[in-house]
């Protein structure tokens, strides 16, 4: 009966990961069937030449230049924020806060992964207003705002992973280096975190997916249509995901849906591309570290 049941489950476990595998691998491939022959540089550049778009020489209108840019500095500027204030709260949660603390850390953390994020863009954009109001004359919902709002979207995604890869390091692999001397600062820098990257890399390619695709967070704090490359984190800014928004709900004709489908494989390179840079750092990371050690 056991046997049965354990054969059971694995087929159940197998079946589950086929239709979900499967699943993806529809929706990707519809998309690509969809839009893969519109990516082209007239897409990207409109009529300027890419040389001079690229080099600010030219600015571009209508193709998708500004937008991929937008993504790029958003994204970047959002986990460069979240990335040191995440991964040093969940060191402080794994190694340093006691039971109390962890508890009432812990739900406050758990209560913030679930606001929506729509919440997240509206608290961003009323506390530009209020800065505007009160202090700063000069703020306004801009790069810089939304880039507050998505990190402090993803932080509990970074505490959270961060806190649960060094909690699940074995105990005679954590307490090795301080039998042999090392402070517990030493033991965090060359045992732990080396030890914990690749749960640590994880948080940081979920925070990367969530930047770049979250549309809700930065309608209300900064994005434009038509704000072209930024010149300040002070100033508007468009992005992919608001243009295939915007573009899929007020299209004209069947060339602009196609422009959407293509602007969402372009999105979706872009966070291929940022992952594969994450796993490279955490490689790096994990070699110098070892032979440092």
């Amino acid at each position: 009966m056991n046997q049965i049941m354990e054969k059971m489950v694995i087929f159940y476990a197998r079946a589950c990961g086929v239709i979900l595998l499967g699943s993806v691998g529809c929706i990707l491939g519809y998309l690509f069937y969809m839009g893969f022959s519109g990516i082209n540089l007239t897409l990207i550049f409109d009529d300027v030449r890419p040389l001079d778009a690229l080099l600010l020489r030219q600015p571009v209108f209508d193709g998708l230049l500004p937008a991929i840019f937008g993504t790029l500095i958003l994204v970047v500027l959002s986990v460069s924020i979240a990335i040191p204030v995440g991964i040093a709260a969940g060191i402080y949660m794994a190694e340093y806060a006691n039971r109390k603390i962890k508890y009432l850390f812990g739900l406050f953390f758990d209560i913030l992964a679930g606001i929506p994020s729509i919440v997240i863009g509206l608290f961003g954009f009323s506390a530009a207003v209020f800065l505007h109001h009160h202090f700063m004359g000069n703020m306004y919902p801009c790069l810089l705002v939304s880039a507050l709002s998505l990190a402090f979207l993803v932080l509990p995604y970074l505490i959270r992973t961060t806190q649960t890869a060094i909690e699940n390091i074995p105990e005679q692999t954590r307490m090795t280096a301080v039998a042999l001397g090392a402070s517990r600062f030493q033991n965090i820098v060359y045992v732990l975190i080396p030890r914990s990257l690749s749960g640590i890399v994880s948080g940081v390619v979920l925070s990367i997916g969530r930047c770049a695709e979250d549309t809700s967070v930065i309608m209300l704090t900064g994005v434009v249509a038509t704000a072209g490359i930024p010149k300040s984190i002070m100033a508007g800014y468009e992005a992919l995901p608001f243009y295939i928004y915007y573009i899929s709900s007020q299209y004209a004709n069947s060339e602009e849906l196609m422009s959407g489908y293509s602007a969402a494989i372009i999105l979706i390179m872009i966070c291929v591309a940022l992952y594969s840079l994450a796993f490279f750092i955490k490689r790096r990371l994990s070699i110098h570290m070892f032979y440092r050690f």
